[in-house]
């Protein structure tokens, strides 16, 4: 079989050449993957290329096998002849009704050459080998297809209608080719690119560098042309590098530490090795025995001159050299720190020694000091020292040798020098004549003395504290004797002395003074104490030690008010040496103590004599009155209401309703009403109890105006009843604006510094500030309600609030009250 369907000829020398144009077969394999493959047959296994085939224009493949006609008769078509246009035309209308699916023609430009003897043509060839190309229809053959071009374009970045390249520029010119000279390789025969690609693309090309590399590299496989042996290369290493070297390993070493225990197995040799650091793995030798020996080829040369365990044992004594000049290197820098160490520790020892020599020096100033303290301390010497003179040794001790004094022991050396001398200044001292001496010498020597780093309020410090040491030994006996000789009533001369001394003696001996000494006498003379026959008042005796003692008092209060209370058992309102008695002692108990007193002991009497009282607008005897008014100070206010209004209150209405029925002067009653209330104080007018009862007396009044309609009725009675209650309700209501602007300055006053919103906005606020200052629990009442008000707890009353006024629960109904009268209850 003839290989004419893969190669051409060459002319009429029938020399066979390969096309490397593009087929029909080529067109179809590409395009139609899925193709139906050619299976070999028989014949083809058998001869392969050589075995027939029914058209030489197919190619081999291994697709399905097809069947041949073998009825169909022999047409022969001339090689050399070319078809009328007419035929051509029929033969493709033939073919095309043959074969429906197939393709449309493929160009002739894209046919390729046959020869034109020993080989069939079909019916769709249209050219000759030999024939002209045309260009027009160049790229045709793209309609054929399934435009695997243009997509192959678009997906590289291409936009139809611009221009190819980085920048869309394209070019103008197609591209040039350029003539080889020979028939060489690519680039034998020097650079190839064209004068377009030149001024297109301006890139210098270095063919002197290319061409010295390529040499260079060429050279490597040859031998030398001189013929001499190669030189040997020595790498050498310098005495720093070695030092940097072994400086990185050993800043290296530390987090290597935790790698050193671990076990590694080498299997790169002949046998199996255990290594247990990386280390041994990195300082392993190559040892001659570790590589196996290669056998000798056919063209390998034997080594001249191979001595591994020569260069083995080179190699271990490079090694073991620079490990010395590593080791050397290390031991000289640890050498130069331990020189600046020793620098430093010398300059330090200096400084240390200097200090040494200097305390040493103000240690034996100080010794000679002290020694001279003993000798003029020493019976018989002629210039023996004062107090005054140690008290200056000891500031100069404290001011030019602090550290020596604070080190030394204080209380041993007061001990010694200074408590003689001590002692002897207060031999003929009497404290309740000359309560102040010694206290200007002693204040001198509590700033010496005193450690100031302990907190000395006990008699376990006398150990440790010089100046409480001293207190307790040679001041503190005197006390005690002057304290067993003192008469408590004649306190003044105690209480003096004691206030002179307060800031110089410890905290905890003036206590032991108070509590040991002071009090078991004041106790022993209350005990002994009769209000009913002592002329001089308890409080004479007890009040001046107030400021010293103060809460220390509290246990005599008790049997005080007991002597006290049995002293008023008989006792009238008309005598009034009780108040003078129990007055100066209102500030002194507490006010809850006080009130339960006032009302178990003074207010029953002051209801009887009350009681006495005659109310005659025509003789009226005042004393009774007067008794009961002048205890407004000592009572509260809300037990003096109570009294008025149970005990005076009724009869005083009583005899007004009584004078109002039998024809009165209406000038002479307006007189006995205003003369009444002029006898009561503005704080007791205050109070909405006394309010509603003056109030009362106007409407009846009104009402006794306003029903004599047929009698007789004194001229402008009615008149001047009505400008009377005009005239006192409104001087009520002044009062009450006045007392709450007073109440309001008053809060202005004590908030001067506070923040403007802790300021009462509204009368709850007010309430709510009032109730803080007295601690008294004000809270609303939750879920309680009165006609849509809110109800709320003062201390234990009820109130709600109903446009600027309280109102406090009563029996039946709800009062009205001013604040004051609201804190007072809730006392």
């Amino acid at each position: 079989m003839s290989m004419s369907h893969l190669y051409g000829t060459d002319g009429a020398d029938g020399v066979e050449m390969e096309s490397f144009e593009v087929s029909d077969w080529d067109l179809q394999n590409e395009f139609n993957p899925h193709r139906q493959r050619h299976r070999q047959t028989k014949e083809e296994a058998t001869y392969g290329v050589w075995a027939e085939r029914d058209s030489d224009e197919e190619r081999p493949s291994f697709g399905g096998k097809r069947s041949r006609d073998y009825s169909a008769p022999v047409s022969f078509v001339s090689a050399g002849l070319r078809k009328a246009a007419a035929e051509e035309q029929s033969d493709e209308d033939s073919d095309e009704d043959e074969k429906p699916g197939k393709q449309e023609e493929i160009p002739k430009e894209f046919v390729p050459k046959k020869l034109k003897t020993g080989g069939n043509f079909k019916p769709s060839q249209k050219g000759f080998v030999g024939g002209t190309k045309s260009f027009m229809d160049f790229g045709s053959w793209e309609r054929h297809t399934k435009g695997i071009g243009q997509k192959l374009l678009q997906k590289m970045g291409y936009v139809p209608g611009r221009g190819l390249g980085k920048n869309a520029q394209g070019i103008i010119n197609p591209i040039e080719a350029k003539q080889r000279k020979g028939k060489g390789a690519v680039g034998a025969y020097g650079s190839e690119r064209t004068t377009q690609s030149l001024q297109d693309f301006p890139v210098v090309d270095s063919e002197e560098e290319a061409e010295e590399e390529f040499q260079k590299e060429l050279s490597q496989w040859r031998k030398d042309p001189n013929g001499g042996k190669k030189k040997p290369k020595y790498s050498y290493k310098t005495v720093e590098e070695l030092k940097a070297k072994g400086r990185i390993n050993k800043q290296l070493a530390a987090p290597q530490k935790e790698l050193s225990q671990v076990k590694v197995i080498d299997m790169t040799g002949r046998e199996q090795k255990v290594y247990y650091s990386y280390s041994q793995i990195s300082h392993k030798h190559n040892i001659p025995d570790d590589s196996p020996q290669q056998p000798l080829g056919k063209d390998s040369k034997p080594q001249g001159f191979a001595l591994p365990e020569l260069e083995h044992n080179l190699q271990l004594l490079i090694d073991i050299t620079e490990q010395e000049i590593i080791q050397n290197d290390r031991q000289l820098q640890y050498e130069r720190d331990m020189v600046v160490n020793l620098s430093h520790e010398i300059q330090k020892m200096s400084e240390v020694l200097s200090h040494e020599e200097k305390a040493i020096s103000n240690l034996s100033k100080v010794l000679d000091m002290v020694e001279e303290c003993e000798r003029r301390m020493q019976p018989g010497c002629e210039n023996p020292l004062t107090l005054d003179e140690c008290a200056k040794i000891f500031e100069t001790l404290q001011d030019k040798y602090y550290e020596e004094y604070r080190m030394s022991d204080r209380v041993d050396l007061a001990v010694a020098i200074v408590y003689p001398l001590m002692k002897d200044y207060f031999k003929n001292w009497d404290p309740l004549k000359d309560c102040s001496y010694g206290t200007e010498i002693i204040a001198k020597w509590k700033s010496l003395l005193e450690n100031d780093q302990l907190l000395s309020h006990s008699g376990q410090d006398l150990s440790t504290d010089a100046f409480h040491r001293l207190m307790w030994e040679i001041w503190m006996p005197y006390v005690r004797n002057i304290v067993a000789r003192w008469q408590p009533r004649n306190c003044g001369s105690m209480v003096d002395f004691l206030d002179s001394w307060v800031n110089v003696v410890p905290v905890w001996i003036l206590d032991n003074i108070l509590d040991q000494l002071i009090f078991p006498k004041l106790q022993k003379e209350v005990e002994s104490w009769n209000p009913l026959t002592d002329t001089v008042p308890i409080h004479s005796w007890i009040h001046p030690w107030l400021p010293l003692m103060q809460a220390r008092l509290e246990p005599l209060y008790s049997p005080i008010r007991n002597k006290l209370a049995n002293a008023l058992q008989k006792w009238h309102p008309s005598d009034s040496s009780a108040k003078l008695i129990l007055q100066p002692w209102k500030d002194v108990f507490t006010p809850g103590s006080w009130e339960a007193f006032m009302v178990k002991n003074i207010v029953p009497k002051l209801g009887m004599c009350l009681n006495e009282l005659i109310i005659n607008p025509h003789q009226q005897h005042m004393d009774a009155f007067y008794w009961v008014i002048d205890w407004e100070g000592m009572i509260s206010v809300s037990s003096l209401v109570g009294l008025l209004e149970k005990h005076f209150f009724p009869k005083w209405l009583q005899v007004l309703c009584s004078w109002l029925s039998n024809s009165p002067n209406y000038e002479e009653i307006t007189k006995w009403y205003l003369g009444w209330k002029s006898m009561f104080s503005d704080q007791v007018l205050a109070h909405p109890s006394i309010k509603d009862k003056f109030n009362e007396a106007l409407d009846i009044m009104n009402r006794a105006v306003s029903s004599s309609v047929g009698g007789y009725m004194q001229p402008g009675a009615r008149e001047n009843i009505a400008y009377l209650t005009h005239t006192e309700r409104r001087k009520d209501f002044q009062y009450e604006a006045m007392q709450e602007r007073r109440e309001a300055e008053n809060m202005a006053q004590r908030g001067i510094g506070v923040a403007a919103s802790s300021v009462p906005m509204n009368f709850k606020d007010l309430i709510q500030t009032k109730a803080e200052e007295h601690n008294i629990v004000f809270m609303p009442v939750i879920g309680k309600r009165h006609e849509g008000k809110q109800l709320y707890t003062f201390g234990r009353i009820v109130i709600y609030i109903d446009r600027g006024v309280v109102f406090v629960q009563g029996e039946k109904t709800w009062v009205p009250t001013s604040l004051q009268s609201l804190i007072d209850m809730a006392k």
